[in-house]
C-alpha cells in the first residue's frame, strides 16, 4: 500500500429542514405512515407544475457561504432523466451546469496537522423516494416504495479530490457535519438520512499526476461506515492492481455486515442522464444585497467559536475542539460558564462524565435530563465542601437519570460530606488500630500502602469523608505513633 497514493472526493447531500417540500407544499415532516407527506406535484402526476420554495434557496445560500463559497448571480434548475422505482417522474429537478456556489472551501485536522479541503461545488435538487428493502439490497427478493421523501429539498456538496486517506475523508465529514449545524438549515441526522455521503475513490501508483479509475460508493450514513468503506475499497483496488487486473468504473454499496463494497452499477457519466434545462422553472437572479442580508445572520461557525473558547477561558485547544463539535454542546458550555466561571472544571465534567452517559444511553445533549444550572449547582457544592468529587459522581449519576437538583438527591441520599475533624479521627483511629501491619509497611517507604489506609477511612465512612482532612489526619497519627 506504500507505493500507492489514495485519492478520495465525497459527495454529500443535506436535507434542508424547512416544513414543506422543494417545489411543492407537501410535508418535509421524518417518520409519517409510508405515502402520507406527497401530492400531486411531488408524485409527478400529469399537468401539475413545481414552484421554488423560496426557504430552500435561501437555506442552500446560507450554507454555501458557511463554506467560503462564491455565489453565482445566475442559476439554473435542470432536468435529471433517469429510471429508479423511487423517482416517480422518471426525471430529477437538479442543477447541472450553473449551480448555486462554486470553490469552497473547509479546514481539516488529522495528526495534528491542518489541511484545506476543496468544495467544487453546491447544487440544490429534489431527493429522491425511498425504497424499504426486505434485508440487503443485494439479498432482499422485492422492495417496497415510500414516496415520503421525494420532494424534500437536498444541497449536494461536491468536494475537489483533496483527500489522501479514510481518516481525512471522516475527518471532512464530521468537520461539513458541524458548520451545516452551525447554520441552522438542517438538523443533519444521519440516522434519519437528512446528511447521506457518496465516496469517490481511486489509487495510483505514488509520483504519478494522473488519476486511477475511481469508483463509488454509495449513501454512506455514518463516519464509521465511510472510513471502513473506504479502507477496504482501497485495498480491494490496490490487488486488483497488484494481480495485474484493472479497476472498472462502478457504484458499489457497503455491506456493513459483511464489511465489504459490492458492485451494484456501471457508473453513469453526465450525458447518460441526458440533462436539459428544466422548462418549468425559470432561472435564478440572485440579488447580491439579499446575499449580503444572509451573510450578515450567520451565526459563530466552529473554528472561530473554538478559538474564542482557546482565548477567552484559557481552554487547552483540545478541549476546545470537542465542546464546538456541536452548537448544541458549545450553547450548554456557555450557559455553564455564566453561572460558574471555572471554565476548566465545567469542561472537565462535560467531556467527562457527561459524555460518558450521553454515550452510553445514545443521546445528544438536547435530550440530558441535567440542565447547565443543575451542573453549575453540583459543582458548587463541591466548592462548599457539601460533597467531595467522589460523592458528586454519586450524584451527577442519580441528576442524569432522574432530573433531579443535586441538592436534593444530596439530602434524600444522605451524601453530605462528613467534615467534622472529631468524627473522622475516630474512623482513622480504628482503622490505624486493625491495620498495624500496613502502617508498618508505609513506614518502611511503601508508598501505595498509605492509598490503603486513606480507601479503608473512606470505605468505613461510605466516601463521605473529606478527603483533604483523612490524608491530613491520618499522616498525623501515623507520624505521632511512630
Amino acid at each position: 500500500m506504500t507505493e500507492y497514493e489514495t485519492i478520495i472526493g465525497l459527495e454529500v447531500h443535506v436535507e434542508l429542514k424547512t416544513k414543506s417540500k422543494i417545489f411543492c407544499p407537501s410535508s418535509t415532516e421524518f417518520g409519517g405512515d409510508p405515502n402520507t407527506h406527497v401530492c400531486p406535484v411531488c408524485l409527478g402526476l400529469p399537468g401539475v407544475l413545481p414552484v421554488l420554495n423560496k426557504k430552500v434557496l435561501e437555506y442552500a445560500i446560507r450554507a454555501a457561504l458557511a463554506l467560503n463559497c462564491e455565489i453565482a448571480e445566475y442559476s439554473k434548475f435542470d432536468r435529471k432523466n433517469y429510471y429508479y422505482p423511487d423517482l416517480p417522474k422518471n426525471y430529477q429537478i437538479s442543477q447541472y451546469d450553473l449551480p448555486l456556489a462554486r470553490n469552497g472551501y473547509l479546514n481539516i485536522e488529522v495528526n495534528g496537522q491542518t489541511k484545506r479541503i476543496g468544495i467544487t461545488r453546491i447544487h440544490m435538487e429534489e431527493d429522491a423516494g425511498k425504497l424499504i428493502h426486505q434485508g440487503t439490497i443485494a439479498t432482499s427478493p422485492y422492495s417496497l416504495v415510500d414516496y415520503n421523501r421525494t420532494g424534500v429539498p437536498l444541497i449536494e456538496i461536491v468536494s475537489e479530490p483533496d483527500m489522501r486517506s479514510p481518516e481525512e475523508a471522516r475527518a471532512y465529514l464530521e468537520k461539513l457535519k458541524t458548520i451545516i449545524q452551525y447554520t441552522g438549515v438542517s438538523d443533519c441526522k444521519m440516522e434519519e438520512g437528512s446528511l447521506r455521503c457518496d465516496a469517490n475513490v481511486s489509487v495510483r501508483p505514488k509520483g504519478s499526476r494522473e488519476f486511477g479509475t475511481k469508483t463509488e460508493i454509495k449513501n454512506m450514513n455514518s463516519f464509521k461506515a465511510l472510513q471502513r468503506a473506504l479502507a477496504y475499497e482501497v485495498e480491494r483496488q490496490i490487488a486488483v492492481l497488484e494481480e495485474g487486473g484493472r479497476i472498472i468504473q462502478e457504484t458499489r454499496t457497503w455491506d456493513e455486515s459483511k464489511g465489504v463494497t459490492l458492485p451494484m452499477r456501471s457508473k453513469e457519466e453526465a450525458h447518460d442522464y441526458r440533462y436539459f434545462p428544466e422548462p418549468d422553472l425559470v432561472p435564478l437572479i440572485i440579488d447580491r444585497r439579499w446575499v449580503e442580508e444572509i451573510r450578515a445572520t450567520l451565526p459563530e461557525l466552529p473554528d472561530e467559536r473554538r478559538n474564542r473558547y482557546i482565548k477567552r477561558y484559557d481552554l487547552p485547544a483540545y478541549d476546545a475542539t470537542v465542546l464546538t463539535a456541536t452548537k448544541e454542546m458549545a450553547d450548554y458550555f456557555e450557559e455553564c460558564v455564566a453561572l460558574y466561571p471555572n471554565a476548566k472544571a465545567v469542561s472537565n465534567w462535560m467531556m467527562g462524565d457527561l459524555s460518558r452517559l450521553l454515550n452510553a444511553h445514545n443521546m445528544d445533549i438536547t435530550r440530558c435530563k441535567v440542565s447547565p444550572r443543575q451542573l453549575t449547582d453540583m459543582l458548587k457544592l463541591m466548592d462548599r465542601g457539601t460533597i467531595s468529587g467522589k460523592i458528586a459522581k454519586t450524584v451527577f449519576e442519580e441528576m442524569f437519570a432522574t432530573g433531579k437538583d443535586p441538592e436534593q438527591i444530596v439530602q434524600e441520599k444522605g451524601l453530605v460530606q462528613i467534615t467534622d475533624e472529631g468524627a473522622i479521627a475516630a474512623v482513622v483511629e480504628e482503622v490505624l488500630a486493625g491495620n498495624a501491619k500496613v502502617v508498618e509497611d508505609y513506614l518502611k517507604g511503601k508508598d501505595r500502602a498509605f492509598g490503603f489506609l486513606v480507601g479503608q477511612v473512606m470505605k468505613a465512612t461510605r466516601g463521605k469523608a473529606n478527603p483533604e482532612l483523612v490524608n491530613r489526619l491520618l499522616r498525623e497519627k501515623i507520624h505521632s505513633q511512630s
